[in-house]
């Protein structure tokens, strides 16, 4: 092959390139799809709905109360609601979450609570950059509950947005 027959190849070539570059550096920092896999958080996100984990956010903001995240817990990713943030003490009592004392509304939907009691994992609140998170089917979660709390470095990111199945494509409560 001549000198430029390659150029008009590798110039042909160049625009792929980049894009095939511009997916693999958006995938591995910015966002990326991820598969829910149990039942865990029903009845807000069933088994095989995909979600959109964006990586990027709590690179750039604080993590929030009730955000859905992605937790990396042994290798395995699990999806939480944030219940507890650091510095709180959380309790859960007559079916009503209580932060720091105070009765604090959940608006989204979720299973029953058991009563409990942070006390339970030996901790009177939550220690710095540590968070306590639970599944929204509270019966059928293995969670903060049992886990114990989740270390923010293990907080993959948040997930707001469902993209399957087609008929719930949208913003997660």
């Amino acid at each position: 092959m001549n000198k430029e027959k390659t150029k008009k190849i590798l110039k042909g070539l160049f625009p792929y390139i980049i894009v095939i570059i511009l997916v693999i550096l958006v995938r591995s920092f910015i966002i990326t799809p991820a598969v829910v896999d149990g039942d865990s958080m029903l009845p807000n996100l069933q088994n095989n709905n995909i979600i959109i984990l964006n990586k990027l956010d709590y690179k750039l903001n604080d993590i929030k109360r009730f955000d859905v995240v992605v937790v990396n817990y042994n290798g395995e990713k699990l999806i939480k609601r944030v219940i507890g943030l650091p510095g709180e003490h959380i309790e859960y009592k007559d079916e009503q979450l209580y932060v720091d004392g105070f009765v604090t509304s959940e608006n989204f939907n979720h299973k029953n609570t058991n009563d409990y009691k942070l006390e339970m994992i030996g901790y009177l609140s939550i220690p710095g950059d540590k968070y306590f998170v639970v599944g929204d089917n509270r019966p059928d979660s293995t969670d903060s509950r049992v886990l114990g709390l989740i270390d923010k470095k293990d907080i993959l990111g948040s997930v707001s947005f469902r993209i399957f199945p087609i008929n719930k494509i949208g913003k997660i409560k």
